[in-house]
C-alpha cells in the first residue's frame, strides 16, 4: 500500500484505502454500464483502524468501501472545508442505509 501510495500520490507512506478512477468527473457516463474504478482496501491498517474506533474488521471495510466509492464519483476530503463535510455526511448517510 505504502508503495502504491508513493507511486500514484507522491506520499511516502501506508494508507488505508486507496481509490482509482475510470473517469475523471466530468466525463462519468449517465447511460449504460459503468464501472467507477478500482478500490484497494490496506487489511493490516483496516484492523488496527477497526480496534481505534471500536467497530469490528467488517464493519471498518465497510466504512472504508464507502469512502472509496465515494472518492471515484467525484467527493474529495482533502479539499477540506464544505467539500470535506459534504463526503462526511454522505459516508455517515450511505454507512446507516447499509
Amino acid at each position: 500500500m505504502r508503495s502504491l501510495n508513493l507511486r500514484y500520490r507522491g506520499i511516502n507512506r501506508a494508507t488505508d484505502v486507496l481509490a482509482f478512477p475510470l473517469y475523471s468527473p466530468g466525463e462519468i457516463p449517465h447511460e449504460g454500464h459503468y464501472l467507477p474504478g478500482d478500490i484497494v482496501i490496506n487489511p493490516s491498517q483496516a484492523a488496527s483502524q477497526a480496534k481505534e474506533h471500536g467497530l469490528t474488521l467488517g464493519e471498518e471495510i465497510r466504512r472504508l468501501l464507502i469512502h472509496g466509492l465515494l472518492h471515484l464519483i467525484g467527493y474529495d476530503h482533502e479539499k477540506g472545508g464544505h467539500a470535506e463535510r459534504r463526503m462526511r455526511a454522505k459516508e455517515r448517510e450511505m454507512l446507516e442505509r447499509i
